[in-house]
């Protein structure tokens, strides 16, 4: 496309090439007079831009303008008259692609350029700010270019246009590379008798795409997938040990696709886009057998979708292997052995509390013991036990279901989540009564986990003579042992340390390796905080303490703190600093 057939508007005569040696702009030009003059900017709107820029060193008049919310075109335009420079409207068309992926979309959206057609050596570069000479000679070394030839453009345009290049443009490569690698039936779903009526040729490259977003999740052991539509794009990012990763982004077309083939193996209605719909897939990934719990939300630019991966091997986990101090579990052990009480779980959603709860189960001997649960919903399947999911449409809650597992002479209960008082008065009675109650609450730390049970509405007395023993706990990123390395302790971090009254000359840290992504943190461990009600607790909480009081009294008793477990493990070399600081948070 040549020049002329991409300006819309502007001067006939062309700034001169700008070259390294070449002056920025005329700084002459009072922008703000001939927009007043020509009456295009309310008077009062530039004035109240100048006060701004006299208030803001290195602000330009038009940046200010621009930010109040001015007309991006009158701006641009009148300013691209002002200096000698084109005023530009190009199409996606006329964007070099190979030049944006070369400078990155971040940096071109950053400094707010675009990069349009090269011609003998030449780039026309559009940018939003006619005295950024600097940018421009950036982006001249960065293309190896001999000259830029700089045109105006809104800098609205510029975002707009950049969305649509590089992600769809190398999406394409990638996804055709995709289609060839993955076969349908390396996903084969489970009890799916609607899947053949609508498998068809013509959605044969969905099908395989879903099929490789799920192998890749199984692969990289991610926990959840999260597919999160844009105005332009799609995003997929995969939870990886707790944290986010952006793994692919499929063309936006491919959205409404992506969607109904989901909701096809989930058994959910693909015509119902409004409301948000709740399903699960049972799938076998080269014969290994996974559940998928499946949740879409409608959004204002399609309907988001959110997987979680559920693997009846992921809570096979004993509890020697989920990073329990020796004295904690020895500790934790002993409470399971018992044959009465109350035992609470306590931390936030994806801190591991199922597999702790799961895994003390596997401790027990399930011959000997009737063990039943009553979870929403029954994640994982497990032999042996008696498994209960709630149904709160029919009346079957965790109170009832409950009521119901008490009169079928149960030794041992697991109890999905105390959330209500009738719940928690159900427990409380069951374990007074000769039961080993398992149970898990959302509160921050141990301590809060008794203060909770009596803000619901439990008599102080009942829960100090019911509550053996409650764990906290969080799971935090282990150090990568593919490329750990012992380097040097900078002043920073000493510092930091020596708040904690810690002292290393050298810490374990990961390089970045292919097997962690490059992070240098590959895996989990569980950081715990153990509350032991004794004779002198059970004291205290029977006459009702604040929480600040029963932490302090915890302390004081030598409870280990979430963050004083997690400093012992970065001294140990198991995880980093940044990992403590990031899941301890405000925990002392």
């Amino acid at each position: 496309m040549h020049d002329s057939d991409m300006i819309q508007a502007g001067r006939s005569t062309t700034r001169d090439l700008w070259t390294p040696d070449a002056g920025g702009p005329a700084a002459s030009f009072d922008l703000g007079a001939t927009l007043a003059r020509r009456d295009l900017i309310p008077l009062d709107q530039i004035e109240a831009a100048r006060r701004v820029q006299r208030q803001t060193p290195g602000a330009s008049l038009h940046r200010v303008l621009l930010d109040m919310g001015a007309d991006e075109t009158i701006i641009l335009r009148t300013l691209a008259e002002g200096t000698g420079l084109d005023f530009v409207s190009p199409d996606q068309d006329a964007i070099d692609n190979q030049a944006v992926g070369v400078l990155g979309t971040d940096y071109c959206k950053a400094r707010s350029v675009l990069p349009l057609k090269q011609d003998d050596g030449c780039c026309t570069v559009a940018t939003s700010d006619p005295n950024d000479i600097a940018t421009l000679d950036e982006v001249r070394l960065e293309l190896g270019v001999q000259r830029v030839r700089q045109v105006l453009c809104e800098p609205g345009r510029i975002a707009s246009l950049l969305e649509g290049t590089e992600p769809d443009h190398t999406e394409e490569l990638d996804l055709q590379q995709i289609l060839a690698d993955a076969a349908e039936d390396d996903v084969e779903v489970v009890e799916d008798a609607e899947d053949d009526e609508v498998d068809d040729g013509s959605a044969s490259p969905v099908v395989r795409y879903v099929n490789h977003i799920i192998q890749t999740a199984v692969r990289e052991g991610a926990s959840d997938i999260h597919i999160e539509p844009s105005e332009s794009g799609v995003k997929i990012r995969l939870r990886i040990d707790g944290v986010l990763h952006e793994t692919m982004n499929p063309p936006r077309r491919m959205l409404a696709s992506l969607t109904s083939r989901i909701k096809i193996m989930a058994s959910l209605d693909i015509a119902e886009r409004r409301l948000p719909q709740d399903g699960r897939i049972r799938v076998q990934v080269h014969g290994r057998p996974l559940d998928l719990r499946v949740s879409t939300a409608p959004t204002p630019h399609g309907e988001k979708t959110v997987m979680r991966l559920l693997d009846n091997r992921s809570i096979q986990v004993p509890l020697d292997d989920l990073g329990f101090s020796p004295e904690t579990l020895a500790s934790w052990r002993s409470h399971i052995a018992r044959p009465h009480g109350i035992l609470l779980v306590t931390g936030p959603t994806g801190s591991g509390k199922t597999t702790t709860l799961y895994g003390s189960i596997q401790e027990l001997d399930l011959q000997r013991l009737n063990v039943s649960t009553v979870e929403d919903p029954v994640e994982y399947q497990v032999r042996g036990i008696t498994q209960m999911q709630t149904h709160d449409r029919i009346g079957l809650t965790f109170g009832s279901a409950l009521r119901t597992l008490l009169r079928q002479d149960p030794d041992v209960i697991m109890v999905g989540e105390i959330r209500d008082q009738e719940t928690a008065t159900i427990a409380i009675q069951a374990a007074l009564t000769g039961h080993l109650v398992l149970s898990t609450l959302h509160t921050n730390d141990a301590p809060s986990s008794i203060t909770r049970l009596i803000n619901i509405g439990i008599e102080p007395f009942l829960v100090s003579g019911a509550v053996n023993a409650v764990l906290a706990q969080r799971l935090i990123r282990r150090v990568c042992d593919r490329c750990a390395a012992d380097v040097p302790v900078s002043p920073e971090t000493a510092d930091i340390l020596a708040t904690f009254g810690i002292t290393l000359e050298t810490m374990r840290q990961g390089a970045g390796c292919e097997h962690c992504r490059g992070g240098g943190l590959s895996g989990r461990l569980g950081i715990h905080e153990m509350l032991e009600v004794d004779d002198a607790m059970r004291d205290r909480i029977a006459a009702n303490p604040s929480v600040n009081a029963l932490r302090t009294h915890c302390c004081e008793s030598g409870m280990t703190t979430l963050r004083e477990d997690a400093l012992a493990k970065m001294v140990a070399g198991h995880t980093t600093l940044q990992e403590v600081l990031r899941v301890t948070g405000d925990n002392h």
